[in-house]
């Protein structure tokens, strides 16, 4: 059982007070409506996990295809937004962009018992679809540890479910002797989940893959080698860091390709 709170705020009607009382910091933008809430979940026990919700305030919501978007380490739900400004894209693209809290478990079930990448799927997901009427493919965004959880869950759900995955300064390793400390629970649970396994390039090379990293980014040359393994992505390799500027300054072109990716569906 899902337990759900909300708040709903439309841009342009209410004020930066009531923005920051829902933790929603970001810029307003006009012509769109951002909901936060909060839900329960059993991959999650004894958590409040807050979520966000992003999308145009015009149009069918159900004609407009869902982002799901997955913060980096230490980050939270309101980051797509009081960091990257998501939501200054959405009425441009019509899209609707979700965000949620995923702690710093790597998106995926650990030893501690929690599951964020099931909390995602089996809770969020069904949450958003619930709060905008919109049933088809969905499309993932992600930085940093979000960019890995980006790419693992777009793996786990695969094309007929998924049209488009972003993955920016990924936090991939190659190795499990290369992995930062936290990020897995030993070498079963790097390889049990592993986005270069064989099992999960199969199935991104099926997926339009966009990967983004900077130059001077320590994730570059792992970001490098899995856009090898999946020859049809696109793959960029800029001036930049893993920083919160690089991944503001992506943000726009990235919901621009995944809009033309739904379009082509």
């Amino acid at each position: 059982m899902v337990t759900i709170t909300r708040r709903t705020f439309v841009s342009g009607t209410v004020g930066a007070a009531a923005l920051a009382t829902a933790g929603c910091r970001g810029s307003q933008a006009p012509g769109v409506e951002i909901r936060t809430g909060s839900l329960t979940s059993r991959h999650w026990a004894g958590r409040d996990i807050t979520w966000r919700i992003a999308r145009p305030s015009a149009g069918d919501p159900a004609l407009r295809p869902i982002v799901i978007v997955l913060h980096g380490k230490g980050g939270n739900s309101s980051h797509a937004f009081r960091m990257l400004n998501l939501q200054d894209h959405v009425a441009s693209t019509r899209l609707t962009v979700a965000s949620v809290d995923g702690g710093d478990y790597y998106w995926h079930a650990r030893r501690a018992g929690v599951d964020t990448g099931a909390m995602v799927l089996e809770d969020f997901l069904p949450l958003v679809q619930r709060e905008t009427g919109y049933a088809g493919k969905i499309a993932f965004l992600g930085w940093s540890m979000g960019g890995y959880g980006s790419l693992l869950l777009a793996s786990q759900l695969g094309p007929r479910r998924v049209a488009a995955v972003v993955a920016e300064s990924a936090a991939l390793w190659t190795t499990p002797g290369l992995s930062a400390p936290g990020a897995f629970d030993d070498a079963q649970d790097f390889e049990a989940h592993d986005v270069f396994a064989p099992r999960r390039t199969m199935v991104l090379r099926q997926l339009p893959v966009r990967l983004d990293c900077g130059r001077s980014d320590p994730f570059a040359s792992a970001d490098q080698a899995l856009a090898k393994a999946l020859p049809t992505a696109t793959f960029t390799l800029d001036h930049g860091a893993h920083t919160a500027d690089y991944w503001k300054s992506h943000g726009a072109v990235q919901l621009q390709w995944l809009r033309q990716q739904f379009d082509r569906h």
